[in-house]
């Protein structure tokens, strides 16, 4: 190559050689701490948080890492969003409905008895206006939310004792979650809200008389079998179950776009992915859940229609009673009125066939 090409070479480079530590300075190096409401042995939940987290820095090459912490390391499992909302952390990974002490409005965001199922949720946060309402809830606490993970349809708990009535849930003394507790109220349970880690010596020592969780998978990692052997189904008061990964609101809006980007696309893959690993891994600790003594049950015909009757009735009286809820619900009630009649006539008619078709063949 003679000198007046080498030169022209040396020019053509020049650009790229300046743009790539401008390229660096314009991605600063962003370091958060983010904390679960859920323990680490339950590696789905705790997992998909550091599968998020991974992805956010495999996305941004390295510059934006956010270190995770299970529930109990820096704050409690049920204590996530006031952590966020004050700063003491930067983000976590929870579900909006345990925080209904503070606003009723932010069950609808996680779950809602006999409410909308997994795929419509995320049909309704999508295109239904729901991201729309939670933001501007979330916003009030200082909070930038993004829906990241579902469980699916979860089961209906662990009981001492078998139910096979109404009457039997008086005085009952369950641990359940969101605005069900106030449902199981009206049903004459004593309803609680325990932390996912204390679940188990709860049950143990006789505090608590039944449980509920998530599913097959999670309740064989925390031994529920091994104190209360009737497991029932369905979870009709979570029919999915949406959590989120919040933002303090001052951390998220100093995000360069791009981190803004990459923890949206991370999060919206976890909200596909969460809900693959549960169907993939539930059936299988199903089986070896009652192979080590669950005795499966589903519960009886008059206790869902009791249920849904007064889940209608709280409903009315929340609204009644708050502007904000009521207008969350106008929305949700809408939506789940379309998809539930959508799905009858082509996902429900199907299921109800195939299911049936399948357990007769074998």
């Amino acid at each position: 190559m003679n000198r007046r090409a080498m030169l022209g070479a040396a020019a053509a480079a020049a650009p790229l050689a300046l743009a790539t530590p401008a390229l660096a300075q314009a991605n600063p190096e962003v370091r958060w701490r983010a904390a679960s409401s859920f323990p680490r042995v339950f590696d789905v939940l705790y997992g998909t948080f550091e599968k998020i987290t991974a992805r956010v820095a495999q996305l941004t090459d390295g510059k934006f890492r956010i270190q995770t912490f299970p529930a109990g390391e820096i704050v409690g499992g049920l204590q996530v969003l006031d952590a966020v909302q004050a700063g003491t952390i930067e983000a976590g990974h929870t579900a909006s409905y345990y925080y209904i002490g503070k606003e009723p409005g932010f069950a609808p965001f996680t779950a809602m008895a006999f409410g909308l199922n997994t795929r419509q949720m995320t049909s309704w946060f999508r295109y239904g206006g729901g991201n729309q309402l939670a933001a501007e809830l979330f916003n009030e606490y200082n909070i930038h939310g993004i829906t990241a993970g579902d469980t699916g349809a979860q089961m209906g708990g662990w009981f001492r004792n078998e139910i096979t009535s109404v009457d039997q849930l008086r005085g009952l003394k369950f641990r359940i979650t969101g605005l069900a507790g106030q449902l199981f109220t009206r049903l004459g349970a004593a309803p609680t809200l325990i932390a996912p880690a204390d679940i188990y010596p709860s049950l143990e020592r006789g505090v608590i008389d039944a449980a509920e969780f998530v599913g097959p998978h999670d309740d064989e990692r925390a031994n529920y079998v091994r104190v209360a052997r009737f497991y029932y189904a369905p979870g009709f008061w979570e029919p999915g179950a949406r959590l989120h990964f919040m933002s303090n609101m001052r951390a998220w809006n100093a995000l360069p776009d791009l981190y803004k980007h990459a923890l949206e696309v991370a999060c919206a893959e976890a909200d596909a992915d969460m809900v693959a690993r549960y169907d993939f891994l539930n059936p299988q600790a199903l089986r070896r859940l009652v192979a080590a003594g669950a005795q499966l049950r589903f519960w009886p015909r008059p206790v869902l229609e009791a249920a849904w009757k007064a889940n209608e009735e709280m409903n009315a009286d929340l609204a009644r009673g708050n502007p904000r809820f009521a207008k969350i619900m106008e929305s949700y009630g809408r939506f789940r009125t379309e998809q539930f009649q959508w799905f009858r006539i082509a996902e429900n008619s199907y299921d109800n066939f195939a299911f049936s078709a399948a357990q007769t063949v074998r």
